[in-house]
């Protein structure tokens, strides 16, 4: 009997339309798939649905996004997440802390960030994408259970789509981009692939 294929999965911790428009776009551009039924803001369907939804998919790797719209600690984006991320058919190769500036912010530690300009930065950067005073941590309202959960190379980056009109769709989401594909680089995803053509 053939063993299971684990799907492998990227979660995001952003879902509102900028988000979802920007996440589908990068998808496209990377050969892989988005879970378009997993923007909202926040989070409306369950961890169960999102991972029936990942195993559905035909192809790797999967952009999956996540929103708790400012609950405090465990909201309903993080319990999604925290299902999607312990299946054990599905493999995370990393993670994208967004910044955001609501009130009841959480932190997370990153093992690095992205500023704006596409700059590699060991600081946390905010909302717009500017480097912040915290190095390896960053303020969002999604990020409360990333530091819970194994998840071996999580990116900070600002406001997804946005960061002050530098991440926007018509300039193609670069900062959401690199940030995806530093996480393919970093898991390896990329060489595995070379090595099963």
């Amino acid at each position: 009997m053939l063993e299971k294929k684990q799907r492998k999965v990227i979660l995001i911790t952003d879902g509102d339309e900028h988000a979802k428009q920007a996440v589908e776009k990068v998808a496209v551009d990377i050969g892989g798939r988005c879970i378009s039924h997993s923007w909202g803001n926040p989070t409306h369907v369950s961890g169960e649905e999102l991972v029936e939804m990942i195993l559905s998919t035909p192809s790797d790797p999967v952009l999956v996004m996540f929103d708790d719209c400012g609950y405090q600690y465990e909201g309903p984006g993080e319990r999604a997440m925290r299902v999607v991320a312990t299946d054990p058919n599905i493999e995370v190769l990393g993670a994208i802390a967004v910044a955001s500036s609501t009130h009841s912010c959480e932190w997370a530690k990153v093992n690095i960030s992205i500023d704006r300009y596409g700059e590699l930065t060991e600081y946390g950067v905010d909302k717009d994408g500017v480097a912040d005073m915290e190095i390896g941590r960053i303020n969002g309202d999604t990020v409360y259970i990333l530091d819970q959960l194994d998840i071996p190379f999580i990116v900070g980056i600002g406001d997804i789509g946005k960061m002050a009109g530098l991440d926007t769709l018509k300039k193609g989401c670069p900062v959401t981009k690199q940030a995806v594909n530093l996480i393919l680089e970093r898991s390896g995803y990329r060489e595995s692939r070379k090595g099963n053509t």
